[in-house]
Protein backbone atom coordinates (compact mmCIF):
# COMPACT_ATOMS: atom_id res chain seq x y z
CA UNK A 1 0.00 0.00 0.00
CA UNK A 2 3.59 2.25 0.40
CA UNK A 3 3.44 2.81 -3.36
CA UNK A 4 -0.43 2.50 -4.11
CA UNK A 5 -0.23 5.28 -6.98
CA UNK A 6 -4.00 5.86 -6.24
CA UNK A 7 -3.87 6.04 -2.24
CA UNK A 8 -0.45 6.50 -1.34
CA UNK A 9 0.15 5.75 2.46
CA UNK A 10 3.59 7.21 4.33
CA UNK A 11 5.13 5.72 7.42
CA UNK A 12 4.87 8.67 10.01
CA UNK A 13 6.24 7.27 13.07
CA UNK A 14 8.30 4.32 13.81
CA UNK A 15 10.16 2.69 16.44
CA UNK A 16 12.19 -0.26 15.20
CA UNK A 17 13.54 -2.19 18.25
CA UNK A 18 12.22 -1.48 20.92
CA UNK A 19 12.14 -3.62 24.24
CA UNK A 20 8.88 -5.04 26.12
CA UNK A 21 8.17 -6.81 29.25
CA UNK A 22 5.17 -8.84 29.44
CA UNK A 23 3.85 -8.20 32.74
CA UNK A 24 2.05 -11.50 33.82
CA UNK A 25 5.02 -13.72 32.96
CA UNK A 26 7.99 -11.58 32.73
CA UNK A 27 8.55 -13.04 29.53
CA UNK A 28 11.18 -10.13 27.65
CA UNK A 29 10.62 -9.44 23.86
CA UNK A 30 11.58 -6.95 21.02
CA UNK A 31 9.11 -5.21 19.31
CA UNK A 32 8.86 -2.76 16.39
CA UNK A 33 6.11 0.04 16.45
CA UNK A 34 4.99 1.94 13.37
CA UNK A 35 1.89 4.43 12.91
CA UNK A 36 0.99 4.97 8.88
CA UNK A 37 -1.30 8.07 7.11
CA UNK A 38 -2.26 8.95 4.08
CA UNK A 39 -0.30 10.48 1.51
CA UNK A 40 3.67 11.49 0.62
CA UNK A 41 5.34 12.92 3.31
CA UNK A 42 8.63 12.51 5.77
CA UNK A 43 8.08 10.51 8.89
CA UNK A 44 9.58 10.46 12.60
CA UNK A 45 11.96 7.90 14.01
CA UNK A 46 12.87 7.31 17.17
CA UNK A 47 15.79 4.79 18.07
CA UNK A 48 16.75 3.18 21.04
CA UNK A 49 19.67 5.07 22.43
CA UNK A 50 20.05 3.43 25.73
CA UNK A 51 18.18 1.08 28.06
CA UNK A 52 18.20 0.46 32.04
CA UNK A 53 16.41 -2.14 34.24
CA UNK A 54 14.16 -1.10 36.99
CA UNK A 55 13.01 -2.69 39.67
CA UNK A 56 9.70 -3.42 38.69
CA UNK A 57 11.11 -5.31 36.25
CA UNK A 58 10.33 -2.65 33.29
CA UNK A 59 12.87 -0.84 31.11
CA UNK A 60 13.87 2.80 30.97
CA UNK A 61 14.87 3.34 27.91
CA UNK A 62 16.51 7.00 26.13
CA UNK A 63 15.22 7.42 22.57
CA UNK A 64 17.14 9.54 20.06
CA UNK A 65 14.75 11.06 16.90
CA UNK A 66 15.52 11.90 13.78
CA UNK A 67 13.34 12.72 10.79
CA UNK A 68 12.83 12.04 7.57
CA UNK A 69 11.55 9.61 4.72
CA UNK A 70 10.97 6.42 6.47
CA UNK A 71 11.49 3.60 4.59
CA UNK A 72 9.50 -0.09 5.03
CA UNK A 73 12.69 -1.43 6.52
CA UNK A 74 12.21 1.59 9.51
CA UNK A 75 15.42 3.61 8.11
CA UNK A 76 15.53 7.24 7.15
CA UNK A 77 17.63 7.39 4.26
CA UNK A 78 17.14 5.62 1.00
CA UNK A 79 14.48 3.13 0.28
CA UNK A 80 16.37 -0.03 -0.70
CA UNK A 81 12.80 -2.16 -0.71
CA UNK A 82 11.86 0.16 -3.61
CA UNK A 83 14.26 -1.29 -5.99
CA UNK A 84 13.53 -3.90 -8.61
CA UNK A 85 15.56 -6.39 -10.07
CA UNK A 86 16.76 -5.36 -13.71
CA UNK A 87 16.60 -7.05 -17.10
CA UNK A 88 19.95 -5.86 -18.11
CA UNK A 89 21.65 -7.81 -15.13
CA UNK A 90 19.21 -11.43 -15.67
CA UNK A 91 20.44 -14.80 -16.28
CA UNK A 92 24.05 -13.65 -15.21
CA UNK A 93 24.10 -14.76 -11.67
CA UNK A 94 23.74 -18.33 -9.99
CA UNK A 95 24.93 -20.41 -7.42
CA UNK A 96 26.96 -23.17 -7.96
CA UNK A 97 26.47 -27.26 -7.52
CA UNK A 98 25.68 -29.23 -4.50
CA UNK A 99 27.12 -32.14 -4.42
CA UNK A 100 25.92 -34.12 -1.87
CA UNK A 101 28.57 -35.72 -0.61
CA UNK A 102 32.14 -36.19 -0.14
CA UNK A 103 32.44 -39.48 -2.33
CA UNK A 104 32.65 -36.94 -5.48
CA UNK A 105 35.32 -35.28 -4.01
CA UNK A 106 39.14 -36.37 -4.96
CA UNK A 107 42.55 -35.41 -3.65
CA UNK A 108 44.95 -34.20 -6.08
CA UNK A 109 47.41 -37.39 -5.31
CA UNK A 110 44.71 -39.99 -6.00
CA UNK A 111 43.98 -38.16 -10.00
CA UNK A 112 46.40 -40.43 -11.55
CA UNK A 113 44.83 -43.90 -9.98
CA UNK A 114 41.39 -42.45 -12.22
CA UNK A 115 43.06 -41.92 -15.46
CA UNK A 116 43.69 -38.27 -15.46
CA UNK A 117 45.24 -36.89 -17.37
CA UNK A 118 45.81 -39.58 -19.92
CA UNK A 119 41.64 -40.89 -20.69
CA UNK A 120 40.46 -38.68 -23.51
CA UNK A 121 38.18 -36.08 -22.12
CA UNK A 122 38.26 -36.73 -18.58
CA UNK A 123 39.33 -33.53 -17.73
CA UNK A 124 35.96 -32.47 -18.26
CA UNK A 125 34.32 -34.88 -15.79
CA UNK A 126 37.77 -34.73 -13.03
CA UNK A 127 37.62 -31.01 -12.34
CA UNK A 128 39.38 -28.73 -9.28
CA UNK A 129 36.40 -27.58 -7.45
CA UNK A 130 36.12 -24.64 -4.62
CA UNK A 131 33.85 -23.55 -2.03
CA UNK A 132 33.66 -20.16 0.05
CA UNK A 133 36.43 -21.07 2.60
CA UNK A 134 38.48 -21.96 -0.33
CA UNK A 135 38.02 -18.21 -2.05
CA UNK A 136 38.29 -16.53 1.16
CA UNK A 137 40.82 -18.65 3.31
CA UNK A 138 42.97 -21.88 2.18
CA UNK A 139 42.06 -23.84 -0.13
CA UNK A 140 41.55 -27.72 0.28
CA UNK A 141 43.15 -28.40 -3.28
CA UNK A 142 40.38 -30.89 -4.07
CA UNK A 143 39.20 -32.31 -7.24
CA UNK A 144 35.56 -33.48 -8.09
CA UNK A 145 34.16 -36.22 -10.33
CA UNK A 146 31.19 -34.38 -11.90
CA UNK A 147 29.25 -36.67 -14.16
CA UNK A 148 26.69 -34.25 -15.26
CA UNK A 149 25.24 -34.87 -19.16
CA UNK A 150 26.42 -39.00 -18.69
CA UNK A 151 24.22 -41.82 -17.52
CA UNK A 152 25.74 -44.70 -15.31
CA UNK A 153 26.26 -47.16 -18.41
CA UNK A 154 28.58 -44.21 -20.01
CA UNK A 155 30.00 -43.53 -17.16
CA UNK A 156 31.07 -47.51 -16.54
CA UNK A 157 31.84 -47.81 -20.28
CA UNK A 158 34.24 -44.47 -20.45
CA UNK A 159 35.55 -44.08 -17.19
CA UNK A 160 35.70 -47.33 -15.78
CA UNK A 161 37.76 -45.83 -12.51
CA UNK A 162 35.67 -43.35 -11.74
CA UNK A 163 32.64 -45.47 -12.14
CA UNK A 164 34.02 -47.87 -9.04
CA UNK A 165 35.39 -44.73 -6.90
CA UNK A 166 31.71 -43.67 -6.57
CA UNK A 167 30.03 -46.99 -6.75
CA UNK A 168 31.58 -47.94 -3.97
CA UNK A 169 32.05 -43.83 -2.25
CA UNK A 170 28.69 -42.97 -3.37
CA UNK A 171 25.82 -45.21 -4.02
CA UNK A 172 25.25 -46.97 -0.65
CA UNK A 173 24.86 -43.34 0.83
CA UNK A 174 22.19 -43.01 -1.79
CA UNK A 175 20.16 -45.92 -1.87
CA UNK A 176 17.81 -44.74 1.12
CA UNK A 177 17.48 -41.44 -0.38
CA UNK A 178 14.01 -40.27 0.08
CA UNK A 179 13.94 -38.43 -3.19
CA UNK A 180 13.48 -40.31 -6.13
CA UNK A 181 15.77 -38.24 -8.91
CA UNK A 182 18.72 -38.60 -6.24
CA UNK A 183 18.07 -42.06 -5.58
CA UNK A 184 17.99 -43.26 -9.04
CA UNK A 185 20.66 -41.17 -10.34
CA UNK A 186 23.05 -41.58 -7.65
CA UNK A 187 26.19 -41.00 -9.84
CA UNK A 188 25.30 -37.46 -10.53
CA UNK A 189 25.26 -34.11 -7.70
CA UNK A 190 22.01 -33.35 -5.61
CA UNK A 191 22.17 -30.23 -7.95
CA UNK A 192 23.91 -29.57 -10.61
CA UNK A 193 22.55 -26.60 -11.43
CA UNK A 194 22.69 -26.66 -15.58
CA UNK A 195 21.37 -23.02 -15.73
CA UNK A 196 24.25 -21.91 -14.33
CA UNK A 197 26.51 -24.10 -16.94
CA UNK A 198 24.53 -22.95 -19.32
CA UNK A 199 25.71 -19.28 -18.35
CA UNK A 200 29.23 -19.79 -18.16
CA UNK A 201 29.40 -22.18 -21.68
CA UNK A 202 32.43 -20.83 -23.96
CA UNK A 203 33.72 -18.14 -20.99
CA UNK A 204 37.54 -18.64 -20.89
CA UNK A 205 36.65 -17.49 -17.13
CA UNK A 206 34.27 -15.63 -14.81
CA UNK A 207 33.57 -13.49 -11.71
CA UNK A 208 33.19 -15.62 -8.16
CA UNK A 209 32.26 -14.22 -5.21
CA UNK A 210 32.13 -15.84 -1.46
CA UNK A 211 28.08 -16.45 -0.27
CA UNK A 212 28.51 -15.18 3.59
CA UNK A 213 32.09 -13.28 4.51
CA UNK A 214 33.68 -10.86 6.17
CA UNK A 215 34.80 -9.55 3.36
CA UNK A 216 33.26 -8.63 0.03
CA UNK A 217 35.86 -9.87 -2.57
CA UNK A 218 35.35 -10.56 -6.29
CA UNK A 219 38.05 -12.70 -7.93
CA UNK A 220 38.12 -14.60 -11.49
CA UNK A 221 38.09 -18.25 -11.70
CA UNK A 222 39.17 -20.60 -14.59
CA UNK A 223 36.46 -22.27 -16.52
CA UNK A 224 37.98 -25.35 -15.66
CA UNK A 225 36.53 -24.87 -12.11
CA UNK A 226 33.34 -25.91 -10.52
CA UNK A 227 32.12 -23.63 -7.82
CA UNK A 228 29.89 -25.00 -5.38
CA UNK A 229 26.93 -23.24 -3.54
CA UNK A 230 28.33 -21.18 -1.26
CA UNK A 231 30.08 -19.37 -4.31
CA UNK A 232 27.79 -16.40 -6.28
CA UNK A 233 28.95 -16.87 -9.96
CA UNK A 234 28.70 -14.05 -12.41
CA UNK A 235 28.92 -15.13 -16.54
CA UNK A 236 30.84 -12.32 -17.52
CA UNK A 237 34.77 -12.22 -18.25
CA UNK A 238 34.94 -8.65 -18.46
CA UNK A 239 37.49 -6.95 -15.92
CA UNK A 240 35.11 -4.07 -16.07
CA UNK A 241 32.65 -5.86 -14.60
CA UNK A 242 35.00 -7.13 -11.87
CA UNK A 243 36.43 -3.77 -11.45
CA UNK A 244 32.96 -2.05 -11.05
CA UNK A 245 31.68 -4.89 -8.17
CA UNK A 246 34.68 -4.45 -6.27
CA UNK A 247 34.66 -0.96 -6.08
CA UNK A 248 33.15 0.30 -3.02
CA UNK A 249 29.82 1.88 -4.71
CA UNK A 250 28.85 -2.06 -5.04
CA UNK A 251 30.08 -2.68 -2.14
CA UNK A 252 28.30 -0.52 -0.01
CA UNK A 253 25.12 -1.91 -1.84
CA UNK A 254 25.97 -4.88 -1.28
CA UNK A 255 26.06 -4.61 2.47
CA UNK A 256 23.29 -2.22 2.46
CA UNK A 257 20.72 -4.88 0.70
CA UNK A 258 22.17 -8.40 1.29
CA UNK A 259 21.41 -10.22 4.83
CA UNK A 260 23.56 -11.30 7.46
CA UNK A 261 24.37 -14.17 9.38
CA UNK A 262 25.99 -13.57 12.85
CA UNK A 263 28.25 -10.88 12.19
CA UNK A 264 29.02 -11.56 8.13
CA UNK A 265 27.64 -10.38 5.74
CA UNK A 266 25.92 -12.19 3.35
CA UNK A 267 25.41 -12.00 -0.51
CA UNK A 268 22.60 -12.22 -1.91
CA UNK A 269 22.16 -12.37 -5.59
CA UNK A 270 18.44 -11.04 -5.82
CA UNK A 271 18.80 -8.41 -4.23
CA UNK A 272 22.56 -7.21 -4.06
CA UNK A 273 23.46 -7.96 -7.89
CA UNK A 274 19.86 -7.86 -9.82
CA UNK A 275 18.97 -4.65 -8.36
CA UNK A 276 22.35 -3.34 -8.94
CA UNK A 277 22.79 -0.28 -11.39
CA UNK A 278 26.01 -0.57 -13.26
CA UNK A 279 27.59 2.62 -15.15
CA UNK A 280 26.13 3.35 -18.51
CA UNK A 281 29.54 3.43 -20.46
CA UNK A 282 30.41 3.01 -23.72
CA UNK A 283 33.53 1.35 -24.87
CA UNK A 284 36.24 4.09 -24.57
CA UNK A 285 39.07 5.39 -22.24
CA UNK A 286 37.19 5.27 -18.93
CA UNK A 287 36.13 2.12 -19.22
CA UNK A 288 39.44 0.67 -20.35
CA UNK A 289 40.88 2.03 -17.77
CA UNK A 290 38.13 0.29 -15.13
CA UNK A 291 38.54 -2.95 -17.53
CA UNK A 292 42.74 -2.62 -16.79
CA UNK A 293 42.09 -1.89 -13.13
CA UNK A 294 40.27 -4.97 -12.75
CA UNK A 295 42.91 -6.91 -14.54
CA UNK A 296 45.61 -5.22 -11.93
CA UNK A 297 43.67 -6.56 -8.94
CA UNK A 298 42.81 -9.80 -9.88
CA UNK A 299 46.45 -10.36 -10.70
CA UNK A 300 47.90 -8.60 -7.65
CA UNK A 301 46.05 -10.66 -5.49
CA UNK A 302 46.44 -13.70 -7.42
CA UNK A 303 50.35 -13.09 -7.82
CA UNK A 304 51.20 -12.42 -4.03
CA UNK A 305 49.39 -15.89 -3.08
CA UNK A 306 50.59 -18.25 -5.67
CA UNK A 307 54.64 -16.16 -4.27
CA UNK A 308 52.96 -16.82 -0.26
CA UNK A 309 50.76 -20.29 -0.63
CA UNK A 310 50.10 -19.26 2.95
CA UNK A 311 48.09 -15.78 2.02
CA UNK A 312 44.43 -15.61 2.24
CA UNK A 313 41.82 -12.87 1.06
CA UNK A 314 40.34 -12.80 4.70
CA UNK A 315 43.80 -11.87 6.09
CA UNK A 316 44.91 -9.49 3.12
CA UNK A 317 41.59 -7.89 3.59
CA UNK A 318 41.93 -7.81 7.44
CA UNK A 319 44.93 -5.78 7.20
CA UNK A 320 44.16 -3.77 4.42
CA UNK A 321 41.00 -2.77 6.68
CA UNK A 322 43.58 -1.37 9.15
CA UNK A 323 45.10 -0.06 7.02
CA UNK A 324 42.23 2.12 6.08
CA UNK A 325 41.31 2.99 9.83
CA UNK A 326 44.73 4.09 10.14
CA UNK A 327 45.23 1.40 13.22
CA UNK A 328 48.53 -0.20 14.07
CA UNK A 329 49.62 -3.78 12.88
CA UNK A 330 50.34 -6.84 15.03
CA UNK A 331 53.99 -8.55 13.87
CA UNK A 332 52.04 -10.76 12.30
CA UNK A 333 49.87 -8.50 9.98
CA UNK A 334 53.28 -6.79 9.05
CA UNK A 335 54.04 -10.22 7.95
CA UNK A 336 50.81 -10.27 5.87
CA UNK A 337 51.34 -6.79 4.63
CA UNK A 338 54.83 -7.02 3.37
CA UNK A 339 54.02 -10.57 1.59
CA UNK A 340 50.61 -9.26 0.06
CA UNK A 341 52.27 -5.95 -0.86
CA UNK A 342 48.46 -4.90 0.45
CA UNK A 343 49.71 -0.72 -0.02
CA UNK A 344 50.11 -1.43 -3.29
CA UNK A 345 46.37 -3.11 -3.24
CA UNK A 346 44.96 -0.24 -1.18
CA UNK A 347 46.38 1.86 -4.17
CA UNK A 348 44.94 -0.45 -6.82
CA UNK A 349 41.38 -0.24 -5.03
CA UNK A 350 41.50 3.54 -4.56
CA UNK A 351 42.39 4.35 -8.20
CA UNK A 352 39.47 1.74 -9.28
CA UNK A 353 37.40 3.29 -7.02
CA UNK A 354 38.23 7.15 -8.40
CA UNK A 355 37.59 5.43 -12.30
CA UNK A 356 33.84 4.19 -10.95
CA UNK A 357 33.22 6.77 -9.30
CA UNK A 358 33.77 9.02 -12.32
CA UNK A 359 31.88 6.36 -14.19
CA UNK A 360 28.48 7.57 -12.50
CA UNK A 361 29.23 10.74 -12.39
CA UNK A 362 29.57 11.27 -8.51
CA UNK A 363 33.14 11.79 -7.52
CA UNK A 364 31.82 14.23 -5.26
CA UNK A 365 30.94 11.67 -3.18
CA UNK A 366 34.95 10.77 -2.94
CA UNK A 367 35.61 14.48 -2.55
CA UNK A 368 33.07 14.45 0.69
CA UNK A 369 34.97 11.48 2.14
CA UNK A 370 38.60 13.06 1.39
CA UNK A 371 37.17 15.99 3.32
CA UNK A 372 36.49 14.06 6.29
CA UNK A 373 36.71 15.28 9.24
CA UNK A 374 35.41 18.42 7.86
CA UNK A 375 32.21 18.74 6.35
CA UNK A 376 31.37 18.47 2.38
CA UNK A 377 27.99 19.97 0.87
CA UNK A 378 26.73 17.86 -1.60
CA UNK A 379 24.51 21.07 -2.85
CA UNK A 380 27.76 23.40 -3.13
CA UNK A 381 30.92 21.36 -2.98
CA UNK A 382 32.18 23.65 -0.03
CA UNK A 383 33.90 22.08 2.39
CA UNK A 384 33.57 23.25 6.34
CA UNK A 385 36.41 22.83 8.82
CA UNK A 386 35.45 21.26 12.21
CA UNK A 387 37.30 21.44 15.40
CA UNK A 388 36.41 18.87 17.61
CA UNK A 389 38.19 17.34 20.96
CA UNK A 390 38.78 13.28 20.82
CA UNK A 391 35.06 12.73 22.60
CA UNK A 392 33.20 14.44 20.10
CA UNK A 393 35.60 13.12 17.13
CA UNK A 394 34.08 9.30 17.12
CA UNK A 395 30.93 10.66 16.63
CA UNK A 396 30.67 13.30 14.32
CA UNK A 397 33.09 10.93 12.06
CA UNK A 398 30.06 7.90 12.48
CA UNK A 399 27.69 11.05 11.45
CA UNK A 400 29.40 12.17 8.26
CA UNK A 401 29.97 8.50 7.19
CA UNK A 402 26.53 7.59 7.60
CA UNK A 403 25.54 10.54 5.82
CA UNK A 404 28.11 10.19 3.17
CA UNK A 405 26.47 6.74 2.40
CA UNK A 406 22.86 7.07 2.55
CA UNK A 407 23.84 10.08 -0.20
CA UNK A 408 25.35 7.05 -1.98
CA UNK A 409 22.56 4.58 -1.85
CA UNK A 410 19.92 7.61 -2.48
CA UNK A 411 21.69 7.90 -5.67
CA UNK A 412 21.89 3.93 -6.32
CA UNK A 413 18.26 3.40 -5.57
CA UNK A 414 17.13 6.77 -7.67
CA UNK A 415 19.31 4.74 -10.39
CA UNK A 416 17.46 1.57 -9.77
CA UNK A 417 14.05 3.32 -10.62
CA UNK A 418 15.20 5.68 -13.83
CA UNK A 419 17.26 2.08 -15.39
CA UNK A 420 13.08 0.49 -14.75
CA UNK A 421 11.90 3.09 -16.56
CA UNK A 422 14.69 2.81 -19.57
CA UNK A 423 13.67 -1.19 -19.72
CA UNK A 424 9.61 -0.26 -19.66
CA UNK A 425 10.38 1.61 -22.64
CA UNK A 426 12.69 -1.23 -24.59
CA UNK A 427 16.11 0.41 -23.39
CA UNK A 428 17.77 -2.55 -21.73
CA UNK A 429 21.79 -2.19 -21.05
CA UNK A 430 22.41 -5.78 -21.30
CA UNK A 431 25.35 -7.09 -19.09
CA UNK A 432 26.74 -9.30 -22.05
CA UNK A 433 24.46 -9.16 -25.00
CA UNK A 434 26.08 -11.47 -27.05
CA UNK A 435 24.21 -14.43 -24.31
CA UNK A 436 21.58 -12.51 -22.52
CA UNK A 437 19.78 -11.00 -26.38
CA UNK A 438 21.11 -12.80 -28.97
CA UNK A 439 18.00 -12.35 -31.05
CA UNK A 440 18.10 -8.37 -30.49
CA UNK A 441 18.66 -6.14 -33.32
CA UNK A 442 22.05 -4.48 -33.32
CA UNK A 443 21.51 -0.79 -33.52
CA UNK A 444 22.77 0.77 -36.52
CA UNK A 445 25.60 3.03 -36.56
CA UNK A 446 24.60 6.88 -37.00
CA UNK A 447 27.03 8.36 -39.58
CA UNK A 448 27.45 11.91 -39.49
CA UNK A 449 26.26 13.59 -43.17
CA UNK A 450 28.66 16.99 -44.40
CA UNK A 451 25.51 19.45 -45.17
CA UNK A 452 27.94 22.21 -45.80
CA UNK A 453 29.30 25.01 -44.05
CA UNK A 454 26.45 25.53 -41.71
CA UNK A 455 26.72 21.27 -40.84
CA UNK A 456 27.15 21.25 -37.09
CA UNK A 457 23.49 23.88 -36.79
CA UNK A 458 22.02 21.05 -39.70
CA UNK A 459 23.08 18.01 -37.07
CA UNK A 460 20.97 19.85 -34.44
CA UNK A 461 18.04 20.14 -36.65
CA UNK A 462 18.42 16.80 -38.05
CA UNK A 463 16.21 14.06 -36.43
CA UNK A 464 18.55 10.97 -37.38
CA UNK A 465 21.28 12.13 -35.56
CA UNK A 466 19.50 11.73 -32.14
CA UNK A 467 20.38 8.62 -30.44
CA UNK A 468 18.51 5.28 -30.75
CA UNK A 469 16.50 4.51 -27.60
CA UNK A 470 17.14 7.73 -26.32
CA UNK A 471 16.80 8.55 -22.59
CA UNK A 472 13.57 10.81 -20.99
CA UNK A 473 15.17 14.69 -20.55
CA UNK A 474 14.30 14.81 -17.03
CA UNK A 475 11.92 17.50 -15.93
CA UNK A 476 13.34 18.93 -12.95
CA UNK A 477 16.66 20.89 -13.40
CA UNK A 478 18.94 19.07 -10.56
CA UNK A 479 17.96 15.49 -12.32
CA UNK A 480 18.75 17.39 -15.62
CA UNK A 481 22.37 18.27 -14.22
CA UNK A 482 22.37 14.80 -12.84
CA UNK A 483 21.93 13.13 -16.14
CA UNK A 484 24.48 15.43 -17.86
CA UNK A 485 27.18 14.58 -15.17
CA UNK A 486 26.61 10.97 -15.89
CA UNK A 487 27.15 11.53 -19.60
CA UNK A 488 29.71 13.72 -19.33
CA UNK A 489 32.87 11.06 -19.15
CA UNK A 490 31.82 9.17 -22.08
CA UNK A 491 30.24 12.27 -24.06
CA UNK A 492 32.56 15.04 -23.20
CA UNK A 493 31.47 19.08 -22.64
CA UNK A 494 29.97 18.42 -26.25
CA UNK A 495 26.03 20.48 -26.06
CA UNK A 496 24.70 18.63 -28.92
CA UNK A 497 26.26 14.97 -28.42
CA UNK A 498 24.63 15.15 -25.02
CA UNK A 499 21.60 16.46 -26.40
CA UNK A 500 21.38 13.50 -28.71
CA UNK A 501 21.17 11.18 -25.51
CA UNK A 502 17.77 12.67 -25.11
CA UNK A 503 16.28 12.45 -28.68
CA UNK A 504 16.09 14.81 -31.14
CA UNK A 505 18.96 17.55 -30.77
CA UNK A 506 16.72 20.66 -30.94
CA UNK A 507 17.98 23.96 -30.94
CA UNK A 508 16.31 24.60 -27.31
CA UNK A 509 17.80 21.51 -25.69
CA UNK A 510 21.45 22.48 -26.85
CA UNK A 511 21.17 25.55 -25.66
CA UNK A 512 19.38 24.60 -22.13
CA UNK A 513 22.15 21.97 -21.71
CA UNK A 514 25.37 24.62 -22.75
CA UNK A 515 23.61 26.72 -19.68
CA UNK A 516 24.35 23.33 -17.55
CA UNK A 517 27.48 23.02 -18.61
CA UNK A 518 28.56 26.65 -18.01
CA UNK A 519 27.43 26.19 -14.66
CA UNK A 520 29.20 23.57 -13.97
CA UNK A 521 32.28 24.79 -15.07
CA UNK A 522 31.49 27.84 -12.99
CA UNK A 523 31.15 25.63 -9.69
CA UNK A 524 34.63 23.82 -10.87
CA UNK A 525 32.59 20.18 -11.58
CA UNK A 526 33.73 20.18 -15.39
Amino acid sequence: FLYDAKKPLHLAYAIPDHPWVDSADGAAVRISMTVAAPGTAEGILDKVDSEEAREDGENEVTLVRSGGTLAPNLQIGADLTSCIPLRSNGDMANHGVIRGGDGFLVPEVDLSSLGYPKREGIEKHLRPILNGSDLTGLSRLNYVIDLFGLDEFQVRDRYPEIYQWVLTRVRPKRLNNKRATRRDNWWLFNESVPKLRNMLAGLPRFISTSETAKHRIFVFLDQSVLPEHKLVNIASDDASVLGVLSSSIHVAWALACGSRLEDRPVYVKTTCFETFSFPALEEGPLKQRIRDLGERLDAHRKARQEAHPELTLTGIYNVLEKLRAEEPLTDKEKKIHDDGLVTILKQIHDDLDAAVYEAYGWSDILEARRALPNVYDFATGNVTMVDLDRAAFDAHMRECEEAIEQELLKRLVALNHERAEEEKRGLIRWLRPQYQAPDATPKPEQKEIDLGEDSSQSKIDNPQSAIVNPTAWPSALSAQVTAIQKLLPATGPDPAALAGHFGKRTKARVQQIAEILKTLEGLGKL
